[in-house]
C-alpha cells in the first residue's frame, strides 16, 4: 500500500515538462504563450476571491485569455520572480512574487502568490492560486 501511495506522489514526466515550459514562459514575460501552448479548452480556474468584475471561479481557455489581457491592459509589472515549478504527481505548483503597478492610479505594491496547476493529457486543466489579501 505504501508503495502504490509513493508512485502517486512523483511527477510524471509530463507533468514536469509542462511546469518547466510554464516556468521559463512566464519568466519571460510571455503569459499568453503559455495559455497559448500549455492550457486545455477546458481549463479551469479558481482565485482566491473574486474581483470586481472578474469571478473567482472561471472554466474555459477563452475567459482564462480575458482575464489575462484585462491583467496586462490594468497593471505594470516592474519585475517578477518566478520559482518552481514544485512537482507532485499530476499537479505541480509555481510561486510568484511581482513588483507591480495599477496603470489607472499609479499605486504600486508588491504580490506574492502561489499556484497550483494540474496536468492532464499534457495540458494544464486547472488552476488555483492562493494568495494573501
Amino acid at each position: 500500500m505504501e508503495t502504490s501511495r509513493q508512485n502517486e506522489s512523483q511527477p510524471s514526466k509530463e507533468t514536469l515538462e509542462v511546469g518547466k515550459k510554464l516556468v521559463e514562459l512566464c519568466k519571460r514575460g510571455d503569459n499568453m504563450k503559455a495559455i497559448d501552448w500549455l492550457y486545455a479548452e477546458n481549463i479551469e480556474s479558481q482565485e482566491a476571491a473574486a474581483m470586481p468584475g472578474m469571478p473567482a471561479q472561471m472554466r474555459g481557455i477563452e475567459a482564462i485569455r480575458k482575464k489575462n489581457k484585462e491583467w496586462i491592459e490594468q497593471m505594470e509589472v516592474h519585475s517578477m520572480d518566478v520559482a518552481g515549478p514544485f512537482p507532485h504527481g499530476d499537479r505541480f505548483a509555481v510561486h510568484y512574487k511581482m513588483d507591480v503597478s495599477e496603470k489607472q492610479s499609479g499605486k504600486r505594491y508588491q504580490m506574492e502568490e502561489v499556484a497550483l496547476y494540474t496536468v492532464a493529457n499534457g495540458k494544464i486543466v486547472k488552476e488555483e492560486f492562493f494568495y494573501m489579501m
